[in-house]
């Protein structure tokens, strides 16, 4: 084997540009997923702007699919190890964009009250601030279990705010006449408690973040 051939058998493989990694980075299953998802919000958008009961049910089962894809979508990444840099900036952004338009179009249709939505706001804002406070100094704020929980319920009252008529509901032992408009308002109280209780908890640990300035 001469010399040229030797070179090039010890040839490094040529590494990706910034532009390839983000190629593959976007169309990898999650993240694609993740773009499904919030390609999916002028639809249900479009249907509570014709406002009925069949286009509140449509735009509830859509919005069902979205919120569905959303703990999908995260399995998928962490089972497959393609867990990336682009999906960590697409998901929570996905999940943020999908509450706003809901909350707005909600709120246009009077079915939430303002200061409730300026609530979930104020505290989905405080939170990007630290974290992009945090992430300028090379530290990261963990997301908590209560955010999880705050998530959670968010979803669920959305979906029946959307609904928002009456249905009967065939609970095994009984049938119930249920209003889901009063239903999502419970729920969307409820999740306020640990939306409030987790912003806290990233208060304090960015308070208490070591940022360098101690050690020796």
């Amino acid at each position: 084997m001469g010399p040229e051939a030797v070179s090039a058998a010890l040839k490094l493989p040529r590494k990706p540009t910034r532009r390839e990694r983000l190629r593959d980075e976007l169309l990898n299953a999650p993240n694609l997923m993740t773009i499904a998802r919030m390609a999916l919000i002028p639809v249900f958008l479009a249907l509570l702007a014709y406002e009925s009961r069949r286009n509140s049910f449509l735009a509830a089962a859509i919005f069902a699919v979205a919120a569905i894809t959303d703990w999908v979508d995260g399995w998928l990444a962490r089972v497959s190890g393609k867990v990336t840099t682009l999906g960590k900036f697409l998901d929570p952004l996905a999940d943020k964009i999908i509450v706003t338009a809901s909350l707005i179009e909600l709120l246009r249709l009077g079915r939430v009250p303002v200061w409730v939505v300026v609530l979930i706001l104020a505290r989905e804002f405080l939170i990007s601030g630290l974290r992009t406070i945090a992430v300028s100094e090379g530290l990261v704020i963990s997301a908590s279990q209560g955010g999880k929980w705050k998530t959670s319920l968010q979803l669920t009252s959305l979906i029946c705010l959307m609904l928002h008529y009456h249905y009967s509901i065939d609970y095994l032992v009984v049938t119930v006449e249920t209003d889901f408009q009063a239903a999502g308002l419970v729920i969307l109280y409820l999740s306020l408690i640990p939306g409030i209780w987790s912003a806290i908890d990233y208060v304090r640990e960015f308070y208490t973040l070591d940022t360098g300035e101690q050690r020796s």
